[in-house]
């Protein structure tokens, strides 16, 4: 995978590390052009930023979660990096959640944006079940083996204190108008005040570049010169606890 790597210091390696995954499609530099590196530098965080190219060829053939720890983990932890984040637009929101699946505890936290979650019928069976408390994974053989029979049982542990502990801290924001805002909700049962951040409008850069801004005022990154900073007092805006209600399909 090809990274491109801007610190946020001159001549000077932090010790957290955003690790950028792109939506489908879309290319790594965007996130430059949309203003998620300025963001980061306007706060004064002492994180450095890397962006991936992670096109969608890694998801076609199942090798996301490889590469990325061979060539962009690995390597940033042999760095020196103590922190590593992980920042996912759509379906490089899911490739962090999924490498968090293959690589257990690799990373320190996740910043899921407007990330895909999975089929909409597997949402659909949740949501039936009265919500992501009441669902019950299924046992034994499964109809498919596809990865989000996977997913929604790993996050039905962060309604568990003690496994969320082990857990990378994950945070969530979506457009409430999103094309998969259905699926956002259910994971948002599952999250603790102060880690979903919604706002108005759909899929684009617009809601991300909000989202973005409004999550890095309270993500637990240090500040240049200081300790990391303390949770913010003021939860975000977040949905209700009531939910509302492809295979690895290329998501943009």
């Amino acid at each position: 995978m090809i990274t491109h790597l801007k610190p946020a210091k001159d001549n000077e390696r932090s010790e957290t590390l955003l690790v950028f995954l792109p939506g489908a499609y879309l290319k790594p530099d965007e996130f430059e052009r949309e203003g998620f590196i300025s963001a980061v530098r306007e706060r004064h965080l002492a994180a450095d930023s890397l962006l991936v190219d992670a096109d969608v060829s890694y998801y076609y053939d199942q090798t996301l979660s490889e590469r990325l720890h061979a060539d962009v983990i690995e390597p940033q932890r042999a760095k020196g990096y103590k922190s590593i984040w992980l920042v996912g637009i759509s379906i490089g929101g899911f490739g962090a959640l999924i490498h968090e699946l293959s690589r257990p505890g690799s990373v320190d936290g996740i910043v899921a944006l407007a990330p895909y979650l999975g089929r909409r019928v597997l949402g659909a069976e949740i949501l039936k079940a009265g919500g992501l408390r009441a669902w019950q994974a299924p046992t034994g053989p499964q109809p498919d083996e596809e990865v989000d029979r996977k997913l929604w049982p790993w996050f039905k542990q962060y309604l568990e204190p003690q496994q969320a502990q082990r857990l990378p801290k994950l945070y969530l924001g979506f457009g409430l108008d999103d094309r998969f805002a259905s699926n956002h909700k259910l994971l948002a049962d599952a999250l603790p005040e102060g880690r979903v951040f919604t706002t108005e409008g759909g899929h684009d850069w617009p809601q991300w570049r909000q989202l973005w801004r409004n999550m890095l005022d309270v993500l637990p990154v240090p500040s240049l010169g200081r300790s990391p900073r303390p949770a913010a007092r003021r939860a975000p805006a977040r949905v209700s606890r009531v939910p509302s209600a492809t295979s690895w399909a290329i998501a943009a």
